[in-house]
């Protein structure tokens, strides 16, 4: 019986009890979970632990422990979150897949940033879930996705699509972008950028119109929900 490389103490009154019987898990659902945080991963442990068709074979800390647990253990479902040490989520989920196109990889984030959203689907995640999700919609996602579903909830895929409808920021509107979030004023970024206030003015302007924004303050907000900026 495989059982998790790395167990976090439950916080809930028991752990889930497992069957010694290596026959009994044939058919139940193998689950990677990787996450940085102790109480997520005891967390979602004991939940999928305690359901009949489901195990957890490992759970990892990042996207480097992630790789390793997955190709020692193949697992049927990777539940992976998306910013963590030494290998964020995105690149662990690359990493899988060009080691298996095959894979089925849900992420459980708390981000729903349209630029995570994106990034994600485009890696080739086959659910993404916020970790405030229902326990029930979780368990339910990681059966639909084993049976070959993708599983997108649809506010998620409203903002992914209304992410992708909207006119990309050229490259070095992203970087004046930036430097407005950080709270830079059109001299500092005309001057980090080694170009002339009257052309950061004018990034600006097209800033704000495919952001559909009228200020800075707003440009900011909503560069922000779009995961567009780091603070």
């Amino acid at each position: 019986m495989n059982r998790p490389t790395k167990v976090a103490k439950s916080p809930l009154p028991f752990a889930p009890q497992r069957q010694e019987n290596g026959s009994a898990h044939m058919n139940q659902i193998r689950v990677l979970i990787v996450d940085d945080h102790t109480t997520v991963l005891a967390g979602l442990t004991a939940i999928i632990g305690m359901q009949p068709d489901m195990v957890v074979v490992a759970e990892a800390a990042n996207g480097i422990e992630a790789l390793g647990l997955w190709q020692r253990h193949r697992p049927d479902i990777t539940l992976l979150d998306l910013r963590m040490p030494k290998m964020d989520g995105v690149s662990a989920l690359n990493e899988i897949r060009q080691r298996d196109q095959s894979a089925r990889v849900i992420v459980l984030t708390t981000y729903d940033a349209d630029l995570d959203i994106l990034r994600a689907i485009k890696a080739g995640a086959k659910g993404y879930l916020l970790k405030d999700a229902r326990r029930e919609e979780l368990l339910d996602c990681i059966r639909k996705v084993n049976s070959g579903e993708t599983r997108i909830p649809q506010g998620i895929m409203q903002k992914l699509v209304t992410g992708i409808s909207s006119e990309p920021m050229t490259d070095r509107e992203a970087e004046v972008l930036q430097l407005l979030a950080v709270g830079r004023s059109n001299k500092e970024i005309g001057t980090n950028l080694s170009i002339s206030e009257f052309t950061v003015k004018g990034h600006l302007r097209s800033i704000f119109s495919k952001l559909n924004v009228l200020s800075r303050t707003e440009a900011i907000a909503a560069a922000s929900r779009r995961g567009l900026v780091q603070f």
